[in-house]
C-alpha cells in the first residue's frame, strides 16, 4: 500500500484525481457496454422477426401453390403438374427448415412436425391415389389441415417476437436500474474522495498557513511541524529553520538593546550630574543665557534617560511577556493607583480626567495589566491638547472585561492604523511633546494577546484616539502559552 502514500505534491494530486477519474471512467465503460449489447439484442431481434415473418408468409404461399398443383392435377390428370408440385413441395420443406431454426418454442416445433406429416402424406398421396376418387378428395381436404398448421406456426411466431421483445424491454430496465445504482454509489464515493484529499492535502497546508501568520505577528514561540508529502514537510522544515533564525535575531536585538542601553546611561548620568552642577552655581554664578542652554541639556537629558529605560524595559518586557502570573484582585484600586502615578502629568498639561470604573473581581497577571493601562494612558496623555479631556471607562461586558481609553487629540490616522502595534514605529506626536519609543503599544498588544483578549481601534464615540481592550474577567492560562512552555 505503498503508493497510498505520494512522496510529493504532485504524485498525490495525481492520485486523487485517478481516484475520482477511475470510478467515474469505469461507471462510462460499463453503461457503454451494456448499451452495445442492447443494441445487437435489439438488432438481432428485429432480424429474426422479419426473418421469421418472410418465411410465415413464404410457406403459406409455398403451402397455397401445392393445393392449386394437386387440384389442377384432379382435374387435368397431367403428369407435368406432379413435377411442379414436385418444385413446391421442395420450397415448402427449404422454408420450413429455416423456420425450425427461426422458432424455438415447442408449439412451433409441433406445428413444424405436423406441416412435415400432412407434406409427406401428400407428396405420396398424390402419387398412388387415383383422381376422382373419394380418397383423392380426402387427400386434398389435408391441403386446409397443412394451411391452418401454417397459419397457427405465423401466430407463434408473433408471439414468440413479442416475448422476446417483453425480454429486451425487461433487459433495458435492468440496465436503467443498474445505471442509476452505480451513479447513486459512484457519485458519494467521487465525492468522498475529493473530501479525503481535500483533507489530506489541506491540514498542511492550513499549519503551514498558520505558521506564516505567526512569523508574520511575531508569534516565534511555537515549534512549526508539517505532515503529508515530502515537499510539504521540506517546507515546514523551512520554515522551523526560518523561525529558529527569527527567535536568535530578535534575542541579539534585545542583547544589543540591554548592552547598548548600560553602556549610554553611564555617561548619560555624568552629563545630567555636570549639568546639575552648573544648574546649582557649583562653578559660578550662570548667567540668563547661560541658564536657558544648562536647563535645555538638562530636559533633553531627563528625556534621553528615559528613553534608554523604555528601551531597557521594553528588552525586559520581550523576554519575561510569555508568562502569566495569575492573581485574584479587584479592578477599581489598580485604576486608582496608575491614575495617581499619572497625576503630575495631568496637572502640568491641565488635562481633565472622566472616569467610570466599576468595582470589578479580576484574575489575570496584575503586573502587566497595570502596564496596560500604564502605556494606554501615558499615550492619551501624548496626544491630547493641553486642556484636553481623557475618558476611562471600565466595565464588565458579559464574560469580559472591558476597558476603553480615549483621547480628545487629533486621532489616529488611517494610514497608521496598520503599524501603530508594532514595535519602534512612532507617528507624529502631538505639539510639544517628545517622540516615543514606538514601544508602548506593542507592549500593550503582546500583554493583551498573552491573556487570551482583543485590543481594537474604535471610531465615533470620542473626538480623539479611542482603543478598547477586552480580557476574560475569570482569565485562564491561553493554550498557546501552555504549547510554548511545553515546547
Amino acid at each position: 500500500m505503498a503508493w497510498l502514500r505520494p512522496k510529493s505534491l504532485t504524485s498525490l494530486m495525481l492520485l486523487a484525481l485517478a481516484l475520482a477519474v477511475i470510478p467515474l471512467a469505469v461507471a462510462v465503460v460499463d453503461a457503454s457496454f451494456q448499451m452495445r449489447q442492447l443494441a445487437t439484442t435489439s438488432q438481432q431481434l428485429v432480424k429474426r422477426g422479419v426473418e421469421a415473418t418472410q418465411s410465415s408468409q413464404t410457406l403459406l404461399g409455398a403451402i397455397a401453390a401445392l393445393e392449386r398443383n394437386a387440384r389442377l392435377y384432379s382435374v387435368l390428370g397431367n403428369p407435368q403438374l406432379l413435377e411442379s408440385y414436385s418444385q413446391n413441395d421442395t420450397r415448402v420443406s427449404e422454408t420450413r427448415a429455416r423456420l425450425g431454426e427461426q422458432l424455438d418454442s415447442p408449439d412451433s416445433q409441433t406445428q413444424l412436425a405436423e406441416i412435415e406429416r400432412l407434406q409427406a402424406a401428400l407428396a405420396t398421396g398424390l402419387r398412388t391415389t387415383q383422381t376422382g376418387t373419394n380418397e383423392f378428395e380426402n387427400l386434398l381436404a389435408e391441403f386446409g389441415q397443412m394451411s391452418g398448421a401454417a397459419a397457427r406456426l405465423a401466430t407463434l411466431g408473433n408471439q414468440q417476437l413479442e416475448r422476446e421483445l417483453a425480454e429486451l424491454r425487461t433487459q433495458v430496465a435492468n440496465a436503467q436500474r443498474r445505471l442509476f445504482l452505480q451513479t447513486a454509489l459512484l457519485l458519494p464515493l467521487t465525492l468522498a474522495m475529493i473530501v479525503l484529499v481535500t483533507v489530506w492535502i489541506g491540514r498542511p497546508l492550513q499549519r503551514i498557513d498558520r505558521a506564516i501568520s505567526e512569523l508574520g505577528s511575531g508569534t516565534l514561540s511555537h515549534p512549526i511541524s508539517v505532515s503529508g508529502p515530502t515537499d510539504l514537510q521540506q517546507l515546514g522544515r523551512q520554515l522551523e529553520w526560518l523561525r529558529t533564525r527569527l527567535l536568535d535575531l530578535a534575542q541579539e536585538r534585545n542583547r544589543f538593546l540591554r548592552h547598548m542601553s548600560h553602556e549610554l546611561k553611564t555617561p548619560l548620568a555624568n552629563i545630567r550630574e555636570g549639568t546639575e552642577l552648573l544648574m546649582d552655581g557649583a562653578v559660578g554664578e550662570l548667567a540668563t543665557p547661560q541658564r536657558e542652554v544648562t536647563a535645555i541639556l538638562r530636559d533633553n537629558g531627563i528625556k534621553l534617560q528615559r528613553l534608554i529605560e523604555n528601551l531597557l524595559s521594553f528588552s525586559a518586557w520581550q523576554t519575561e511577556s510569555i508568562g502569566l502570573e495569575l492573581t485574584d484582585f479587584r479592578a477599581r484600586p489598580l485604576i486608582k493607583q496608575v491614575i495617581e502615578n499619572q497625576q503630575l502629568t495631568f496637572l502640568s498639561q491641565r488635562l481633565r480626567l472622566d472616569v467610570k470604573a466599576e468595582d470589578l473581581s479580576l484574575r489575570a497577571d496584575r503586573g502587566k495589566l497595570r502596564l496596560i493601562l500604564e502605556n494606554l494612558l501615558s499615550n492619551a496623555i501624548k496626544y491630547s491638547p493641553r486642556g484636553g479631556t481623557i475618558y476611562l471607562d471600565a466595565r464588565a461586558n458579559g464574560s469580559q472585561f472591558e476597558l476603553n481609553v480615549a483621547d480628545c487629540g487629533p486621532g489616529i490616522p488611517r494610514d497608521d492604523r496598520a503599524k501603530i502595534f508594532d514595535a519602534f514605529y512612532t507617528s507624529k506626536p502631538a505639539s510639544g511633546h517628545v517622540k516615543g519609543t514606538g514601544i508602548g503599544l506593542s507592549v500593550v498588544m503582546e500583554f493583551v494577546t498573552v491573556h487570551g483578549g482583543s485590543i481594537d481601534l474604535v471610531d465615533g464615540q470620542y473626538p480623539g484616539a479611542h482603543f478598547r481592550v477586552r480580557l476574560p474577567l475569570r482569565s485562564e492560562q491561553p493554550k498557546q502559552l501552555e504549547q510554548a512552555r511545553a515546547a
